[in-house]
């Protein structure tokens, strides 16, 4: 995916503030699921504002590949004429996940249930991640993995000729370990149960209800315990998706940064359990409110405003991490316009995402003037307004290091630029022209002199 030109951008403070009514693109979780689901069920499964960014297109092309007819009516409408569960066929190619690791993961589970001979590679940052937390637990399936050092893509598999159900306790939470072993118990007969010591996003629990599969969820403390009754007939379920809550946060958290701002973000998913980052933020002492709750598809979804208004330091829980763990970034770039000091805990997981974006969200603020220190799996960040700015960031091919260190160069005192943005697309398809629309006046975010963006 990224054999292209480095696109470098700069963000500096607008000579306005944010102000608008926006809607952002499809939750990308549930994008992932809404294709591979109409995939495994019988019929026509339509979707609607589904996110067209690489990441999800990557996910569509593989759908077809192993079978399913997949086709765009328009934007963000799609249509998935599904195989049934245990219909897949053998791919004649190479299943390239891009920068995907949502995807990466998810099919690894659907491909170690099916009888047949697959490959699955990605781009250079996907084939530095760690694949073992998945295929370890899917060999107890049947399948085997024939893989780089660690488990690492290119992966080649061979799927279960008679799929056992899998009983399997995650050791860290991880929804997409959580959903790879679920979506292997599919194809599977008997009782697949997963127990995970703290609840993580549950749209794949979601989903399988919707398309008709027979799932208990059951609370156990901070976690639960999901069981799925194998080898359901999945029938086609038209799909909603809402607006993605990560992607939600980086205008969001830009407009409480810039004074005199006011935004309002339409349709966003507000799933319990992905919705830290709000919590944190109210916690912060943010501007936000809520407006227009409704259901939409089995998610409850709403309006979101945000106004400017002065943050404090807070300190964030280990056992929230699961539900904003993709927005530690952006919430480290508030925590440094912050009054005070904002202690992050439990932050493992960021260690082993499109970079290690523990250390890298770190280096983000520490190049810009802000103290930062890394205490074992924590983040500490010593907040005070508004911080220098003024650096470049090395980016990682990682899309929400890119965004977070735009957002911040909106409210710091010297512009702030990212080495590359290319790869903002596999999430968030018109970033930049969306960000840019809600400022009046010359656009803050551009290409350097010199540069095209």
């Amino acid at each position: 995916m990224h054999n292209v030109a480095l696109r470098p951008l700069v963000a500096r403070r607008p000579a306005a503030p944010l102000a608008g009514t926006l809607r952002v693109p499809g939750d990308k979780s549930i994008s992932h699921r809404a294709l591979m689901f109409g995939a495994l069920a019988v019929g026509e499964t339509r979707i609607s504002g589904l996110l067209e960014g690489e990441d999800v297109l990557r996910t569509a092309a593989a759908m077809r590949m192993l079978g399913a007819e997949v086709t765009q009516d328009g934007p963000g409408a799609w249509r998935v004429a599904g195989r049934g569960v245990g219909g897949l066929a053998e791919p004649a190619d190479v299943l390239d996940m891009g920068n995907s690791g949502t995807a990466a993961r998810l099919l690894a589970g659907i491909l170690a249930s099916h009888p047949f001979f697959s490959v699955m590679t990605g781009d250079a940052s996907l084939r530095r991640r760690p694949m073992r937390r998945v295929t370890e637990p899917l060999a107890a399936c049947g399948a085997r993995f024939t893989g780089r050092s660690g488990g690492r893509l290119p992966l080649a598999i061979e799927g279960a000729a008679d799929p056992l159900p899998i009983e399997y306790r995650v050791p860290v939470p991880s929804a997409q370990v959580k959903s790879a072993l679920l979506l292997a118990g599919l194809n599977a007969p008997g009782i697949t149960r997963i127990e995970e010591p703290e609840a993580t996003r549950d749209h794949s629990e979601n989903m399988l209800r919707h398309f008709g599969a027979e799932i208990v969820v059951e609370t156990r403390g901070a976690g639960r315990v999901i069981a799925l009754v194998g080898q359901p007939e999945l029938h086609a379920a038209d799909v909603a998706v809402p607006g993605d809550p990560s992607s939600a946060a980086f205008p969001l958290v830009a407009a409480l940064l810039v004074p005199g701002s006011s935004v309002r973000i339409t349709g966003v998913g507000l799933n319990p359990l992905r919705c830290g980052l709000f919590t944190t933020l109210r916690e912060m002492g943010a501007d936000l409110r809520v407006e227009n709750e409704r259901v939409e598809g089995g998610e409850p979804v709403g309006d979101i405003v945000a106004n400017h208004a002065p943050l404090r330091g807070v300190e964030v829980p280990p056992e929230r991490a699961p539900s904003m763990i993709d927005e530690f970034p952006v919430l480290a770039v508030a925590a440094a316009f912050a009054e005070g000091l904002t202690h992050m805990r439990g932050l493992q997981e960021l260690r082993v995402k499109e970079s290690d974006r523990l250390s890298a969200t770190a280096a983000l603020l520490t190049a810009n003037g802000v103290r930062v220190e890394i205490l074992g799996d924590d983040l500490i960040v010593h907040g005070g307004r508004p911080p220098a700015g003024g650096a470049t960031v090395a980016t990682h091919m990682d899309h929400r290091l890119a965004m977070s260190a735009l957002v911040f160069g909106l409210a710091a005192e010297a512009p702030v630029a990212v080495d590359d943005s290319a790869f903002i697309d596999t999430s968030f398809p018109g970033f930049v022209d969306l960000m840019n629309g809600l400022i009046a006046g010359p656009a803050p975010i551009a290409a350097p002199e010199g540069n095209a963006v």
